[in-house]
C-alpha cells in the first residue's frame, strides 16, 4: 500500500517535501494535490516511471498526458513560447490553465504529441510548487480519477481507495473540490479555449 502523507496545504513543511521529491527523484509515482483536484504524476525524465502512470491511468500510449513547471522561466525550456503567449501566460500564472504550446528538445518523445506539442501547466498551489522547485524537473500531471469510476475523488483517502496499491506515495492535503483545468491552445498567435474550466477564460477569448 502508498504510503500516505499529511502535508500543510498553505505552508508545506520542506522536510515532507523533501520526502516526496526523494520518492520522484528514484522513479516513483505519486498522488497529490493541485489548484483542480488530486493528480498523480512522477518525473517526467524517468520513462519507466510514466509508462507505469500510463498502466494505472489505463490509457493509450498515442494520448501523452501534459506535465507541471514550477515558473513560467520553466516554461520556456520546454515549450516554444512567442511574445503574445509569454504576455497571457504571465499574467495568469500560477493557475488552474493547461497550455497547448509547441514542444521544444527538452521534451522526452513518451510526452510530445504526433504533431509534437505539449500541455503544461503551473499550477496554483504550494505542495505542487515546492515540489517542483525542489525537483527541479516537470512533472507528469493526470487526474486521480478513473474513467468508469463514477464516486467524487476529494480527499486522500478517495485517492487511496483508487490507486493505493499502484502507487508509492499520497500527498493528503485535505480537501479538494474536483474541476478540470482551462486548456487554452497558444500554438498561433490568437489564443484558442479548447476546454472551458477551473479558471477565468474571458482573457482568451
Amino acid at each position: 500500500m502508498a504510503r500516505i502523507v499529511e502535508i500543510n496545504p498553505i505552508n508545506p513543511q520542506p522536510r515532507l517535501i523533501a520526502q516526496a521529491v526523494d520518492i520522484l527523484q528514484h522513479g516513483g509515482v505519486i498522488c497529490y494535490p493541485t489548484d483542480t483536484m488530486y493528480g498523480v504524476g512522477c518525473d517526467i525524465f524517468n520513462q519507466k516511471a510514466v509508462k507505469r502512470v500510463y498502466q494505472i491511468k489505463r490509457r493509450p500510449k498515442d494520448k501523452p498526458f501534459s506535465f507541471m513547471c514550477a515558473s513560467l522561466t520553466n516554461i520556456s525550456q520546454y515549450g516554444h513560447v512567442g511574445n503574445t503567449a509569454y504576455r497571457l501566460m504571465r499574467k495568469n500564472l500560477p493557475g488552474p490553465y493547461t497550455f497547448v504550446l509547441s514542444g521544444t528538445k527538452m521534451v522526452p518523445k513518451i510526452m510530445l504529441t504526433k504533431q509534437k506539442t505539449v500541455g503544461i501547466r503551473v499550477p496554483n498551489h504550494p505542495v505542487c510548487l515546492a515540489m517542483l522547485e525542489l525537483l527541479g524537473n516537470p512533472v507528469l500531471n493526470t487526474s486521480a480519477m478513473i474513467e468508469d469510476d463514477d464516486q467524487p475523488v476529494r480527499t486522500a483517502m478517495d485517492v487511496e481507495r483508487l490507486f493505493g496499491k499502484q502507487v508509492d506515495l499520497i500527498i493528503d492535503s485535505g480537501e479538494i473540490v474536483p474541476a478540470p483545468s482551462s486548456v487554452i491552445s497558444l500554438l498561433s498567435e490568437q489564443p484558442e479555449v479548447l476546454r472551458e474550466g477551473r479558471g477565468d477564460i474571458s482573457a482568451f477569448l
